[in-house]
């Protein structure tokens, strides 16, 4: 079982930047590849970006290449999505996930996800 807690959402204002994090409970992080998601209001849930366990393979959603990064830090249980150059379509509730097999867009291959952190992107 793992445990997923997000923070780092917040109010920011257009070409800014944010840094969520994801702390995961358990003793074997460092064997699941995770994944971030967003949900912005009307509309379905989307792939943001998602690493293995090894912190390859990477992969990113169209929308946030070039802009969006993400790393991990299996020593601290922990991975992260740096936001630079955020845009107001930016704005969602992100989320984490995790699986125990590779990185992949689909979330419902992710066996944990986490509760969420708001970002809101002002113009």
């Amino acid at each position: 079982q793992v445990q997923l807690v997000e923070s780092g959402g917040g109010l920011v204002q257009a070409g800014g930047s944010l840094r969520l994090s994801c702390a995961a409970s358990g003793r074997t992080f460092s064997t699941y590849s995770m994944g971030w998601f967003r949900q912005a209001p009307g509309k379905e849930r989307e792939f943001v970006a998602a690493i293995g366990w090894t912190s390859a393979p990477i992969l990113y959603a169209d929308a946030v290449k070039g802009r969006f990064t993400i790393f991990r830090e299996n020593a601290k249980n922990t991975v992260y999505l740096s936001m630079n150059s955020l845009k107001p379509e930016d704005t969602a509730v992100y989320y984490c996930a995790a699986r125990s097999g590779g990185p992949t867009e689909v979330m419902s291959a992710f066996h944990f996800r986490g509760q969420g952190t708001q970002v809101t992107v002002s113009s």
